[in-house]
């Protein structure tokens, strides 16, 4: 049986820790009090890749972090988001470097390198916040929406593919909220992600997935593999199935990292399984004291759907609750008994 397995995009390994903040350098007002692009980059009806490239490559970024010892033994991309220093880049790519307080470059266009540090990272939605101050001087990427692209559509995606710095690859949007998962365990991400057929390999993780007028609609995460496991050693290429997270939920979460340091998920307290017939969520237990127990859900219900839409496992229902924010109420449609209900469930939180 062929399986499809997700691998981490990026050229050295796969490794999560604790979140890392420094408090003294926060802008403490989040993303309203940072110099970032407002204004459209290129006319709506650009279709040309070339003047894309242009625009968007001064802002992209090459990453070097620490990985197992070795200062330069991750590397990935980012881009830059406003005028402090401020790039963002997958966790991934400086999980571990920001764990071992191990060294952590950002290289720009012209291959000059700034040292930066961790302001601020999420292991749930595989985003990182860095800050180098001598790099406050590069230009601001423009923010898109991913919301708003249709499959199909033109996307570009630029970043340090095998580290091959300022590398530009073209495809389509494949499909829009495609719920995916990366890594393993505790370092497990849960994204309703672009999937694009532009070729995204090793080292483009953290790069800028963007439209034709030059606006980032997703950090490039994820790559598809042919395999029965993932893999972290940078041996799989791109076979045309590749992830961003969708720029929406980039600025939520770097948001909450500017003001506070960190980010939070929402959650509902309960853990759930997938079905042989994949015909829902299976709920396994219930935390006393928490949303779903609060409820009034009960060990042994099945999640059909979430506000409407369906599911037909696990991964779909953490994916859409983790679209959500904090204190949001959502509504579950439960199969209890051989009887369908609607429970509405208010989001609690967790930091990570």
């Amino acid at each position: 049986m062929t399986v499809l397995a997700l691998v981490v995009g990026m050229l050295g390994g796969l490794a999560g820790g604790a979140l890392v903040a420094d408090q003294h350098s926060q802008s403490g007002g989040g993303l309203l009090h940072v110099q970032r692009r407002t204004a459209v980059p290129l006319p709506a009806d650009n279709r040309s890749i070339p003047r894309v490239a242009a625009e968007v490559l001064p802002s992209t970024v090459q990453i070097i972090a620490e990985f197992d010892g070795n200062p330069q033994g991750a590397t990935g991309s980012g881009f830059v988001m406003d005028r402090q220093g401020h790039s963002i880049t997958n966790n991934h790519v400086v999980a571990q470097a920001a764990a071992d307080g191990g060294p952590i470059e950002v290289i720009d266009q012209h291959g000059r390198h700034f040292p930066a540090r961790v302001v601020g990272r999420s292991p749930v939605y595989d985003v990182a916040v860095l800050e180098a101050q001598g790099a406050r001087s590069l230009r601001p990427a423009a923010f898109g929406s991913a919301d708003q692209m249709r499959v199909g559509e033109t996307v570009v995606a630029i970043g340090s593919p095998l580290g091959l710095s300022a590398t530009v690859t073209s495809g389509i949007v494949s499909a829009v909220h495609r719920p995916v998962t990366t890594g393993n365990g505790s370092d497990s991400s849960f994204i309703s992600a672009v999937q694009t057929d532009a070729a995204i390999n090793p080292g483009n993780s953290g790069g800028p997935l963007v439209n034709l007028q030059g606006q980032v609609v997703g950090v490039n995460s994820a790559i598809a593999s042919l395999g029965s496991s993932s893999t972290t050693d940078g041996e799989s290429g791109n076979i045309g199935v590749g992830f961003a997270i969708p720029i929406e939920q980039v600025e939520v979460t770097t948001d909450q990292i500017l003001k506070t340091g960190e980010a939070r998920y929402p959650v509902i307290g309960a853990n759930v399984s997938g079905t042989r017939k994949l015909d829902g969520a299976l709920v396994r237990s219930v935390i006393p004291g928490q949303p779903a127990a609060r409820a009034g859900l009960h060990a042994g219900d099945l999640i059909t759907a979430i506000d409407g839409q369906p599911i037909t496992g696990s991964i779909d229902l953490v994916v859409a609750i983790r679209t959500h924010v904090p204190g949001d109420t959502v509504t579950l449609t439960v199969r209890r008994g051989g009887h369908a209900d609607a429970i509405k469930v208010r989001l609690d939180s967790k930091v990570g």
